[in-house]
């Protein structure tokens, strides 16, 4: 019994590095046996979860599994192989699963995993595999560490002189549909047109993030036993190689960044987030120091997905609020660049998923309108309350000012560019920053984030006088009222001169005379109009120089 809990561990270890699983596969249901085994049930589910295809989902394996779970408990193991099964036959199981966990098996190999990597650096001046075989690469990554292997497809899983006899033969051999396409003769788009239902996938699942070709089959065939095998390593590797989760991983560093980059280039071809990542994302957050692997992990900030909105407050936003708070102003303009990419991420996941309501990721996503429309709305207001706090902290900063903004003219067109019924205003602490600013491009931006709101705004009026159709959602009279307290204070301070005495909004720039005349500025009505203003004055003046260049007295009152 022992010495099967060992062998069942070590497959558990090696299965990455096992060539041809088929004959592992033609064993599922003898390894199902063991389930009733408790001190095997463990790593018999975990092998399961790695070997099991649609077709393996049998109705009297389901009854097995809840059998075992009325049994046991819902334990983890089991809630795993369960989860997979309804992924795969929704159908057969019907029972309402708990919510998915961070991790479903414990990782107890750890020092055969550093055994393995022991041995491949010492092998690794004299790598098995020539330089033609390497593909998505043009050169391969520092080897140290187990994810730069990984990141290569290894042709161990067909002979290397085979693989050489078969490019001597007619190429009609290398398109057979009877059999198995390996990947590592796959060098041309057209090869993958012509394999792409019989492709053989690599042992080890890391190489698929640096090959094209294999990406776009991810992207073209939805196999989900391919994206669990991918998520489940790269899950592992995430969390066990992090540089400032694990001690002893500093010195890796380097190694590390360059695995994250090759990640975030993944999600970037696929144009989807990696569920792995995010569950990476929200568990080292809180120990992250802001610094090591700053670029990268800000850059998959970008890809989290949409649909789960349910952590993100205690593992996104207030993680990544204790560091902007604390950090330099640099940090800060880079955290609100990652937001507004992770912002514009989603708008065109729904715009490209608006219409597809057949669409089996949309309904694996369970996303509805008002589901997104609430997760957008969370993420602008908690921009909102940051950029707020920053600009106070760091005294309106122009450089600042611009990532707030540009983040905003993303906001202000959600509804006519990315058909988004939604449309928040930029809170007081950043609208009046920007129109009192002494910058004038973060006025230029202030001026086209207000007019393109008001296009947003009417065009969203229309459609509702309009009543072609019943609309789900409408935007609140607050809207109009908060744009409408804005419109008054920036006409008049920067056209009627009388932003002083007529602007209402709550936190605005009214002001009684009396207290005004105490400041012994001689023409305070005039102090932020379009020729006063200290964003403008330097136009102004060049303004004078051009139209009266004899005059050297600068009377800014020639200027109507």
């Amino acid at each position: 019994s022992y010495l099967q809990l060992l062998f069942l561990r070590w497959l558990i270890t090696v299965f990455d590095f096992i060539d041809h699983k088929e004959q592992l596969h033609a064993l599922y249901g003898f390894f199902f046996s063991f389930l009733q085994d408790e001190k095997k049930c463990p790593y018999v589910c975990h092998l399961l979860y790695l070997l099991t295809r649609k077709e393996n989902v049998k109705p009297f394996r389901i009854r097995r599994l809840l059998d075992l779970q009325a049994k046991m408990g819902m334990q983890s193991h089991l809630q795993a192989l369960l989860s997979l099964y309804k992924l795969f036959c929704p159908e057969l199981v019907t029972i309402t699963l708990p919510g998915k966990m961070k991790t479903y098996f414990k990782n107890s190999e750890g020092p055969w995993k550093a055994a393995i990597n022991t041995v491949r650096r010492r092998n690794q001046d004299n790598p098995p595999v020539s330089q033609p075989l390497f593909l998505g690469t043009a050169q391969p990554q520092s080897r140290k560490r187990k994810w730069n292997t990984q990141l290569i497809i290894p042709a161990s899983s067909t002979n290397k002189n085979n693989l050489e006899e078969d490019r001597e033969k007619n190429h009609v051999d290398l398109y057979s549909t009877n059999e198995s396409f390996p990947v590592e003769q796959l060098q041309t788009f057209s090869q993958l047109l012509q394999n792409i239902h019989h492709l053989e996938f690599p042992s080890q699942m890391g190489s698929v993030l640096t090959n094209p070709l294999l990406l776009h089959y991810m992207n073209c065939v939805k196999d989900e036993s391919i994206y669990l095998r991918l998520y489940y390593w790269m899950g592992q590797t995430l969390q066990e190689e992090c540089t400032w989760c694990v001690a002893d991983n500093n010195r890796y560093e380097e190694e590390f960044k360059d695995f994250l980059e090759t990640v975030y280039k993944s999600e970037c071809f696929l144009q989807e987030g990696f569920s792995s990542c995010e569950e990476f994302l929200y568990k080292s957050l809180p120990l992250w120091d802001g610094f090591c692997c700053r670029s990268q992990i800000l850059r998959l900030v970008t890809w989290i997905p949409l649909s789960t909105f349910s952590e993100m407050k205690s593992h996104l936003y207030d993680p990544l609020a204790q560091l902007f708070f604390t950090s330099s102003l640099y940090f800060k303009c880079s955290v609100l660049e990652s937001l507004k990419e992770l912002l514009q991420n989603w708008l065109n996941w729904h715009v490209i998923h608006l219409d597809s309501e057949s669409d089996s990721q949309v309904n694996s996503l369970n996303t509805t309108l008002s589901g997104v429309v609430n997760v957008v709305a969370e993420l602008i207001h908690f921009v909102g309350w940051i950029s707020t706090v920053a600009l106070r902290l760091e005294n309106n900063p122009a450089f600042l000012l611009y990532f707030i903004l540009d983040f905003y003219e993303t906001v202000c067109d959600m509804y006519l560019r990315y058909n988004l019924p939604l449309l928040i205003m930029p809170p007081a602490g950043v609208f009046y920053p920007a129109l009192l600013s002494m910058d004038s491009v973060s006025l230029n931006q202030l001026c086209y984030i207000m007019y393109r709101y008001r296009t947003n705004l009417v065009a969203a009026k229309e459609n509702e006088l309009s009543k072609k159709k019943i609309l789900q959602f409408k935007f609140s009279s607050q809207t109009y009222q908060e744009y409408n307290q804005y419109i008054i204070a920036m006409v008049g301070c920067l056209w009627t001169s009388s932003a002083f005495q007529k602007d209402i909004h709550p936190q605005g720039l009214r002001m009684d005379d009396e207290l005004l005349k105490k400041t012994t500025v001689q023409e305070f009505k005039t102090s932020f109009n379009i020729v006063y203003h200290p964003a403008m004055m330097g136009y102004a003046l060049l303004f004078l120089q051009q139209a009266w260049p004899d005059d050297t007295t600068y009377n800014f009152s020639l200027i109507k």
